[in-house]
């Protein structure tokens, strides 16, 4: 039953974006509809357990509550469980209702009032545990913003738009289980994502890529003690993990302001509570937050060869993310630097699993010197999986998933996995997608660790050695298809075939001619 309200909640939340559409472009409403579905959320989730605590009170309706002594005390235990106080005159339906007024009277203008209780959650934190989740959590919302309307009275007319649109539909929090709403939103950012171009690879991970990922993380395990994206985007690949294990706690770092915003409200939306996730907002590399912690699972999609400071800062010649490999990974291309802070991260009896573009396998100088190390001298790297080109949103080129342990249960092999192929994925538009069946081959042929003609293959040490540590899978995956063999016997009989057919076809049209008097063109 779940599956089926979830698409209808997708439909209706989508529905948003057909109603602006035209009036506003994506990338600018984005953040609003993804924001006033968060205050609708938190608003709902308020009121649930506002009126739990009212049982058995002479006003059990959150709603209608006058009483200052009630009020201090709901708060008091708001604060504590859900991290956040809103009173009844902030909530959502109660702003909507406003919204919804007479037209002609102007009592229907809102935009104060809304940035007012926007403002209060964020304040009403302030002191508490959860001050770091919350505090500016509503920047993006800018209701002055000329992009949502050149006037007062056009801006104020699309917020009204969205929050009653909004105001119609039941999240039924009571009801439904809290992924169904958490899963509608991440539908949503996917959706946003699919037609944001080449920003979209900064806050979203292919639904598909994500699965692998996090299947592959959680291999043999059914809990997870913490989980840890250093590029987290929106948070997306750090909740998939959670549908794959029990995780405790989720840590994350992210860059762009936006999108860590869009990270917190996600987790929260996930009923992810605001004690069991870290999430910051610093440069990885240049300013790490996490590093005094070792983690189970660690996943990313960092920016694919992304330039960073490595030669304007000398510490990181120190840094013991770094210091150990001897070089440091090129100032143009990061990638190397991202995967060894996070296998300085990783917990000595956990997983990372990260995309990288293809040349990471196969770049020489420093980077080769940096992937020797990883594998002759620190026997990390557990497997390399080849996707197809064109799954990421805004690049087309063909990446891989790099696969790495600190202590392996089998440690003279690597293996390798060719899912790039035609027959291992579907054209989506102008994507192409990986089936569900695609990603359980990839997770199953990992887990067994095995060799398959055209697919797969499982390389010594030795034959990693030979071929000088370069790691391009073509040199361990042969996907070579054999062409038929040519009979020439067989050819040279359809060619005298066509000689006679050719002859006999002249003779006809030579006769035609002669009944016309006119010459034969051969």
């Amino acid at each position: 039953m779940s599956e089926d309200q979830k698409k209808i909640l997708e439909s209706q939340l989508w529905g948003i974006a057909n109603l602006l559409r035209g009036k506003i472009s994506a990338d600018d409403y984005r953040d609003y509809i993804l924001g006033f579905i968060f205050y609708k959320y938190l608003s709902e989730k308020q009121t649930l357990y506002a009126n739990e605590l009212l049982v058995g009170e002479a006003v059990t309706d959150y709603k209608t509550v006058t009483d200052k002594e009630t009020l201090d005390a709901i708060k008091e235990e708001s604060l504590l469980k859900l991290g956040y106080f809103l009173e009844p005159s902030q909530l959502f339906s109660v702003l909507a209702a406003k919204g919804n007024a007479d037209i002609e009277s102007e009592s229907n203008y809102i935009l104060e009032d809304l940035k007012s209780v926007l403002n209060h959650i964020e304040q009403s934190t302030m002191g508490t545990e959860s001050e770091e989740d919350f505090n500016a959590l509503f920047e993006d919302l800018d209701l002055n913003s000329t992009k949502i309307g050149r006037t007062v009275g056009a801006r104020n007319e699309i917020i009204v738009k969205i929050l009653n649109y909004l105001d119609k539909i039941d999240f039924k929090l009571e009801e439904i289980d809290s992924d169904v709403l958490g899963d509608a939103y991440e539908y949503l950012i996917a959706r946003f994502a699919a037609g944001a171009g080449k920003s979209a690879g900064e806050f979203y991970t292919p639904q598909q890529v994500s699965k692998i990922l996090s299947k592959i993380v959680t291999t043999g395990k059914s809990k997870i003690k913490s989980v840890y994206d250093p590029t987290c985007g929106s948070g997306s690949l750090l909740l998939r993990v959670a549908k794959e294990a029990d995780v405790s706690e989720f840590y994350g770092q992210e860059l762009g302001r936006t999108t860590y915003n869009l990270a917190r409200m996600n987790m929260i939306l996930h009923d992810v509570h605001f004690r069991e996730f870290n999430i910051v907002q610093e440069d990885t590399l240049e300013n790490p937050q996490h590093l005094d912690k070792r983690f189970e699972a660690v996943v990313a999609n960092p920016p694919f060869s992304a330039h960073w400071k490595s030669d304007a800062n000398p510490l990181f010649n120190t840094d013991e993310r770094f210091s150990q490999y001897g070089r440091l990974a090129p100032k143009t291309k990061a990638d190397y630097a991202f995967l060894t802070h996070m296998l300085y991260q990783l917990a000595d009896n956990g997983i990372m699993a990260s995309v990288f573009p293809h040349g990471v396998l196969f770049r020489g100088a420093a980077e080769g010197h940096i992937r020797e190390y990883i594998i002759k001298e620190m026997n990390a790297l557990d497997a390399v999986i080849g996707l197809p080109a064109n799954i990421f949103y805004g690049t087309s080129i063909p990446t891989c998933i790099m696969v790495l342990k600190k202590c392996r249960e089998v440690d003279d092999n690597i293996v390798f996995i060719d899912a790039s192929g035609e027959d291992h994925y579907i054209k989506n538009g102008n994507q192409n997608t990986l089936r569900d069946e695609d990603v359980e081959r990839i997770v199953d042929t990992y887990r067994k660790r095995e060799t398959i003609d055209k697919y797969s293959y499982v390389a010594t040490l030795a034959e990693i050695a030979e071929n000088d540590y370069n790691l391009n899978i073509p040199r361990y995956v042969d996907t070579f298809e054999a062409e038929e063999p040519v009979d020439l016997d067989v050819v040279s009989a359809q060619l005298k075939g066509i000689e006679t057919d050719l002859q006999s076809t002249n003779e006809t049209i030579a006769g035609f001619c002669a009944e016309l008097n006119i010459s034969t063109p051969f």
